[in-house]
């Protein structure tokens, strides 16, 4: 039979005249739905929410060491605390499965367990998310509430104190090998510091930062070579004149002296004696021309005391006492002579110094680049040295907030539940799946059965099967005139044009 194109008419005709069976089917699946919800065994579930309190002393203050992210450490915990080692106990502490426990290997009762329980992140919200994960929550489903509640209950204080656990243990390990790593860099650091204390002793006087001060001294000492050396020439050429002043006056001196009288031992006493008070009131006691008069004076009165006529005239005359000028004299060249050795002692050691210092100058570019070399050595030492105490400083503070319990935490904000009621079979959604499966069941039924039949409903039926006009249709006259219909009709009278 070639099919039509149905119009809404077409759908209405079809329930009306279908409705028994679709309502029907419907109503038995609800029914059959509801039953299966009797039949099943009941399962019970207990939640907990569980919220991840931030810590109590804020992150700028001590900075936390456990960086993981929450959501890998609750994976991570899930692993744990589902394992054959944590959930065994709990199959032998509340005697799970009963009669199981010797029919079945506890590889499948743990198995059997641990889907059981289910951890389901709390997806945090748009403004919260750089936070972290807000909280999650533990379900437990068994066929017992209590048992539920209890395993429930057991489970998060597991999680609780497993993540107290890993945080206490991370912090505690990290600040430890913080530890170790900072004795190494500390004894890094004292050899760096030791090459560095033997290098500044090898070249005491020739660093960088002392070349600024060699050059003032080089300069300074340059200055004072400069003024030695004139005054060394100065006194050199003042020596010169007193010594030729010396050798006129004592030519003059001398020639007065020539064939005078020779002096008894008084006359000669006294002039000693003289000529000593002259020079004592000019020199010391050490002076060489205070020793030898003294040495005269000495030896004249020995001769005295041997009993020489002190009357008569002396066999050896009496060296003549030099005049005042001639000692002066004297006195100047001694006092140049000591000058100028001083100023020659004095202009050698600064050469040596000049000397010295050059070497410093002109030695300092390479100084300054080996200094540069052991000076980058320390420093990097040092500063790997604070950067580890400073970490090593925070761990330790972060660590001992774990112990105290203030980092982040996970907190119970409701506890297990007692299940009132079974979570499956919910007996709603199951009514509710029988009743749109008969539904579904019943018009796909009323589709077959439409398609199957091959009345002739309507004058478009006629047409399309003849594929012939209607020129006329007699309607169904029913018993009753106010209720006529054109739906359907006996036969029908076709007329062709020939």
């Amino acid at each position: 039979m070639i099919q039509r194109e149905l119009a809404v008419d077409d759908y209405i005709a079809i329930f009306r005249r279908r409705w028994p069976l679709i309502f029907g089917l419907a109503l038995l699946g609800g029914g059959l739905g509801y039953g299966v919800t009797r039949i099943l065994p009941k399962r019970f579930t207990s939640q907990t929410l569980v919220l991840v309190a931030q810590p109590t002393v804020p992150g700028d203050y001590v900075k936390p060491v456990v960086s993981a992210d929450t959501n890998q450490r609750l994976a991570s915990m899930q692993q744990e605390i589902l394992s054959r080692t944590r959930l065994e106990p709990l199959i032998q502490q509340f005697g799970l499965f009963g009669a199981e426990v010797n029919q079945a290997s506890m590889e499948e009762l743990v198995e059997r367990l641990r889907k059981t329980v289910t951890v389901t992140p709390i997806q945090p919200m748009a403004e919260t998310k750089s936070q972290g994960l807000p909280g999650f929550t533990i379900s437990v489903t068994f066929d017992d509430a209590h048992l539920a509640q209890q395993i429930c209950s057991t489970v998060t204080s597991m999680f609780l104190e497993e993540n107290l656990r890993l945080r206490q243990q991370q912090a505690e390990q990290t600040t430890q090998f913080l530890a170790k790593q900072l004795d190494d860099a500390k004894a890094k650091l004292d050899g760096e510091d030791a090459k560095l204390a033997a290098f500044k002793q090898k070249y005491l006087g020739s660093l960088p930062d002392e070349e600024q001060a060699n050059l003032n001294l080089l300069t300074g000492f340059t200055s004072q070579l400069d003024a030695a050396t004139q005054e060394l020439s100065r006194a050199q050429q003042d020596k010169s004149f007193a010594e030729s002043m010396l050798a006129q006056q004592l030519s003059a001196w001398q020639a007065t002296q020539n064939g005078q009288n020779p002096q008894t031992f008084d006359q000669q006493l006294s002039a000693l004696q003289a000529q000593l008070t002259e020079l004592k009131s000019k020199y010391t006691d050490d002076h060489p021309d205070v020793i030898r008069v003294k040495n005269d004076i000495d030896n004249l009165k020995k001769k005295m005391a041997d009993g020489d006529d002190q009357q008569t005239v002396a066999t050896v005359t009496k060296e003549p006492v030099e005049p005042t000028q001639i000692q002066a004299l004297r006195a100047q060249i001694h006092q140049y002579g000591q000058i100028i050795q001083q100023k020659s002692t004095q202009q050698e050691e600064l050469q040596q110094q000049i000397k010295l210092y050059q070497a410093r100058v002109q030695s300092s570019p390479t100084i300054e680049q080996q200094y540069k070399e052991v000076t980058r050595g320390y420093q990097t030492a040092l500063d790997f040295y604070n950067d580890l105490l400073k970490k090593r400083d925070q761990s330790a503070m972060a660590s001992d907030l774990e112990r105290r319990q203030q980092g982040e935490q996970f907190q119970v904000l409701d506890p297990a539940n007692l299940p009132a009621a079974p979570s499956f079979p919910n007996k709603s959604l199951f009514t509710l799946g029988g009743l749109g499966g008969g539904l579904g069941l019943g018009l796909a039924l009323t589709f077959w059965l439409e398609l199957q039949d091959t009345s002739l409903r309507n004058a478009k039926d006629a047409e399309i099967l003849l594929q012939l006009p209607v020129l006329a249709s007699i309607p169904e006259i029913s018993e009753f005139p106010s209720k006529k219909t054109t739906s359907t009709f006996d036969r029908a009278h076709i007329a062709s044009h020939s």
